[in-house]
């Protein structure tokens, strides 16, 4: 019985040594240099860093990290429960669509095809069953709305980030394999995905993709890690693909921040269709948005100052990342919309069904100036019962 106790108390004593080493070595071994380069507005050689204010670093329900992580991981915040499954019809899309025809498909999070003279366009794709390393992280609980083998040739992929749900290694080497499509992303991210050839440029930075058409890489409002500590090595950004008949905004995932952004891609031209996130907004009951992810309200915001005819909704219901409920994002957002009063002309910002091919119309001419809708209004707006029953 000694012997055993004995025997029990040196592997502790071990493990506990052996912890305490990978909490020293590790961090420095799991810390990466993604870019080197001149300090910048946004860059101070070593990270990078939002201009327009550093709040992303604060745990998003507020209180100490140990005490946020414990009770997300172990669910401990009360939240409601999410379906382990959400049955879908995965659709086949067309090979091509020509000419200023648009057709767009959910794939599912931020992964949306983009299918309009001649291209296929694809952002931030993800087919793993898990966002996170090895296997681990959020599991998902609605399948890709299109299978892969289903997926046409895709000609261009947008990169926003280094986040797991965003930059699927798995899946871009799949497309790399298969397609050799033309990858852009922002400063960084070409080091993480070594697996690939990818562009990699600064914020204002410009690929050409083929006459007439460019991808232009703007600001968010965000940040970027793979293993903690090698925070902001790496740049996050949205996306302006300039095309005839009006221009495609992904904004990859992103905070509110200054809102000036909006209008700095707007500033590229006229914006046919926005891709804009409206998940993983809310950490503890009744919030409504964080420093680094926009829920619905501001959102519908980006929408106007974007001055974009239409927008779609991604980064919701495929992945857990937050307290909502899963129905909860595209339900405000509708909400939402019924109170911005200031957004018409045609004008529409919605949730699509995964895996349905959806027409765009065509770019919408400016409505007639009209009062805007504060987001204090929007909130008032809000104020009812149906609402509040939200979780």
């Amino acid at each position: 019985m000694r012997r055993a106790i004995g025997l029990a108390g040196r592997i502790m004593l071990w493990t506990v040594v052996v912890l305490c080493v990978a909490i020293v070595v590790l961090p420095r071994f799991l810390d990466r240099i993604y870019y080197t380069g001149p300090a910048s507005a946004h860059f101070d050689t070593a990270r990078f860093f939002n201009p327009d204010g550093e709040d992303t670093i604060a745990m998003p329900a507020g209180g100490s990290r140990t005490n946020f992580f414990v009770r997300y991981f172990f669910q401990q915040d009360g939240r409601p429960a999410w379906p382990t499954n959400v049955p879908i019809t995965p659709g086949k899309p067309a090979a091509r669509v020509a000419g200023e025809r648009m057709v767009i498909t959910w794939i599912g999070h931020a992964t949306m095809l983009v299918q309009t003279q001649g291209l296929n366009i694809l952002t931030d794709p993800i087919w793993e069953n898990t966002a996170g390393p090895f296997g681990a992280g959020p599991k998902r609980v609605m399948d890709p709305g299109v299978r892969f083998e289903d997926l046409p040739k895709i000609d261009l992929v947008l990169i926003s980030h280094d986040h797991y749900d965003h930059m699927s290694l798995p899946t871009l080497q799949r497309l790399w394999d298969r397609d050799k499509p033309l990858i852009v992303t922002s400063l960084g991210n070409d080091t993480v995905m070594s697996g690939v050839t990818s562009v990699a440029r600064d914020w204002g930075g410009r690929v050409n993709v083929r006459p007439g058409i460019d991808v232009i890489v703007t600001r968010n409002h965000h940040w970027g890690t793979r293993f903690m500590v090698d925070r902001n090595r790496a740049l996050w950004s949205s996306f302006v693909v300039t095309l005839p008949g009006g221009n495609l905004f992904f904004a990859g995932d992103t905070g509110f921040g200054d809102g000036k952004w909006p209008m700095e891609a707007r500033g590229y031209g006229p914006i046919r269709l926005a891709l804009l996130p409206i998940g993983a907004f809310r950490f503890v009951p009744g919030q409504m948005g964080i420093a680094s992810h926009v829920g619905p309200i501001d959102a519908a915001e980006v929408f106007a100052r974007l001055g974009a005819s239409r927008a779609m909704a991604i980064h919701w219901g495929t992945f857990r990342l937050s307290y909502e409920a899963r129905d909860t994002p595209p339900r405000l957002l509708d909400a939402v919309m019924k109170c911005r009063t200031d957004i018409g002309g045609g004008r529409a910002f919605v949730a699509v069904r995964a895996g349905a091919p959806t027409e765009v119309g065509p770019l919408l001419a400016d409505p007639p100036p009209t009062a805007p809708v504060s987001r204090d209004q929007v909130v008032r707006c809000l104020d009812t019962p149906q609402v509040r029953a939200l979780r």
